[in-house]
Order: C-alpha cells, then structure tokens, then sequence
C-alpha cells in the first residue's frame, strides 16, 4: 500500500473501532493490527491515536456542512425543512457510524467535542432557526412556536429513528426502502401535528 492507501486504511479502520469502543477503549496497537500496518504509520500519518480519532471526527462530521445548502437554496422556509429531513435520514445511511460518536460526544465528550463535535452540531441548530423564523414571518408557521424549541424537536425527531433501531426492530419498519414514506410522514406531523381537530383546543 501507498502512503495514501495507508492513511484511508487507517480512517476506515479507525472509524469502526473508534465507534465500537470509544477513543479509550482501543489501543494503538490494536489500531495497527486491525488495519494491517505497522504502529509507527499511526504516528507518522497522525501524530498518535488521539488525532486519528480527531481525523475521524472530523471526517464523520464533515457532511453536516450540507445545512449550508439547504439554507442557500431558493425555495420556501418548509421545503428547506423537508429538504433537512430527507438528509437526516441520508446522512444517518451513509455514513453508519456517524450517530454512534455523535451519541457518545454528547453524553461522554472527550475534548474533542467542543472544537469539532459542538460547532457542526451547534452550526445545524443555528440554520434550523432561521429557517422556523423565516416561516412564522411568512406566516407558514405559527407565530408562538418557539424557533430554539422546534429546532430541537425536529432534530430528535429524526435522530431518534436511528437511535431507537435496536430496540424497535421489531416494532418499526427501518427498510431504506421506506425513507421517502417516513420524510412525509415526519413532514406531516411536523407541520399538522396529530390532533384530528381543527382549531386551538386546551390540552
């Protein structure tokens, strides 16, 4: 292998490993091993385990820049939200192990979490409420939502589809297959509800 197959090799590598086990539960020779190169090309490619896992980090949350786009694009406030549900789902397909360290960030930050983990969160967030005031200005949602509020609502809603996949497997259809079913139907709760009346009603 070339340099540059070495360096992938050991982000792929790494990548599983990280996810499985965290930055602290896997050492630097079971790193090498595992990608069948020799210890000393962690250090030379990386400068040591913990700017591999930083490598990884960056690289698994690199695809929240796509926000940027969707904020960009020319067309309503509940397109652009229906746009960031299709790609939660996507990204959460692509890239398998993303809601792992994006999990394990949360509740067990290493000191990673704030120089790449919270700003690509924090970024998402940000765009999501511009996106939810942009509608209540434009009278596509209601004028009492609390934008930081629904931002999150629809953040989880989405990142718990994922995160619940063990533990509903068998009461949930997870099948790719449904993905563009399961945008709809987010969008339609998201912006209907659930109540089957019309009109302000008391809880």
């Amino acid at each position: 292998m070339d340099n540059g197959d070495i360096k992938n090799k050991l982000i792929t590598t790494a990548t599983r490993l990280f996810a499985e086990c965290g930055l602290h539960g896997v050492s630097v020779r079971e790193l090498s091993k595992a990608a069948g190169v020799s210890i000393s090309m962690i250090s030379y490619h990386f400068d040591g385990k913990e700017r591999l896992y930083s490598s990884v980090l960056v690289e698994q949350f690199s695809c929240f820049d796509h926000i940027d786009v969707i904020k960009k694009s020319v067309c309503e406030p509940l397109d652009k939200l229906e746009d960031y549900i299709r790609w939660s789902i996507r990204r959460y397909r692509e890239k398998p192990y993303l809601l792992k360290f994006y999990t394990s960030e949360l509740t067990n930050p290493t000191h990673y979490f704030a120089q790449i983990v919270q700003p690509a969160i924090e970024h998402v967030i940000l765009v999501l409420i511009e996106i939810i005031e942009e509608g209540i200005r434009k009278k596509q949602l209601r004028s009492e939502l609390n934008p930081e509020d629904t931002a999150l609502a629809l953040v989880g809603m989405v990142n718990y589809y994922f995160l619940s996949t063990l533990a509903t497997q068998g009461l949930v259809n997870h099948s790719p297959q449904r993905d563009e079913d399961l945008t709809k139907h987010y969008m339609d709760i998201f912006t209907k509800g659930i109540s089957a009346t019309s009109g302000n009603k008391p809880y």
